[in-house]
């Protein structure tokens, strides 16, 4: 028996129209199960949605702003109408900001909490609806190497709000964890270290900050592609069947320094 297959599966992954989440989702797909892709930009997940079902499983494209708790809850209900039932969720969607804690307004401040934190639990907490009642589930939720590191203000990186959101997702997992496993299901994170995406590929690609990954990574380099798709594959699978309110640190060792 292969314990890493997912057919019939169905899942949910967020901000699927770019970045990680697009790896997300052909990664699920590509073992066989059938993915919901939601994210605001309706017109990008056309395109993913296409490449999905180029692997041989259907896929649904919902539109879906994350910052709006009315949209998440008509995207769940979209989903369940559509799939019949949801496996996997995987909370993706995320934002950064970059700006000194001094100088951030509440405005920006709240955008990357609202994104990165709030959204999780609603997510979860709707989707939880559904595991509840068929009594099964495995929940992802991206969290970060900023889950439990910061960064030295000479990287001229600035990140508490991004770090309080992921810190509290971290915790937020282990909590939903506790709630939830008399349910069977699983509540699990992911802690990557850096990898190219429209949201950190400037930064990751300036001289300066490639200079840093010697000095905070052993394995001196960002993560490529792929490179998460184990950690994501073993959570939503009945490998880590037993596992749950855990993270797992795909970072080339950063956070064993």
């Amino acid at each position: 028996m292969n314990i890493f297959d997912l057919s019939g599966k169905k899942a949910i992954v967020t901000g699927a129209s770019s970045g990680l989440g697009v790896q997300f989702a052909k990664a699920l797909a590509a073992q066989g199960a059938d993915v919901a892709i939601l994210a605001r930009r309706l017109e990008k997940l056309d395109e993913v949605k296409a490449e999905i079902e180029a692997l041989g499983v259907s896929c649904l494209a919902v539109k879906c702003d994350v910052l709006e708790t009315e949209e998440i809850i008509n995207a769940v209900a979209e989903v369940k109408s559509v799939f019949g039932r949801i496996d996997i969720l995987v909370n993706n969607a995320g934002v950064a900001n970059g700006i000194p804690a001094e100088k951030q307004k509440d405005d920006k401040w709240l955008r990357v909490i609202d994104t990165n934190l709030n959204s999780v639990f609603f997510f979860a907490r709707e989707v939880g609806k559904v595991m509840i009642e068929q009594k099964f589930g495995r929940i992802i939720n991206i969290g970060s190497i900023h889950s439990a590191v910061s960064m030295q203000e000479q990287t001229g990186m600035y990140i508490s709000s991004y770090a309080a959101s992921k810190g509290g997702v971290l915790m937020l997992t282990k909590a939903l964890a506790t709630e939830w496993a008399k349910h069977g299901i699983t509540v699990n994170a992911i802690g990557p270290s850096y990898f190219s995406t429209e949201m950190t590929g400037t930064f990751i690609e300036n001289p300066e900050f490639a200079e840093n990954f010697s000095a905070y990574c052993p394995m001196g380099r960002p993560g490529e592609p792929g490179e998460l798709n184990g950690a994501l594959i073993y959570f939503a699978s009945d490998a880590s069947s037993y596992t749950t309110g855990q993270i797992l640190f795909v970072d080339g060792g950063w956070t064993s320094i």
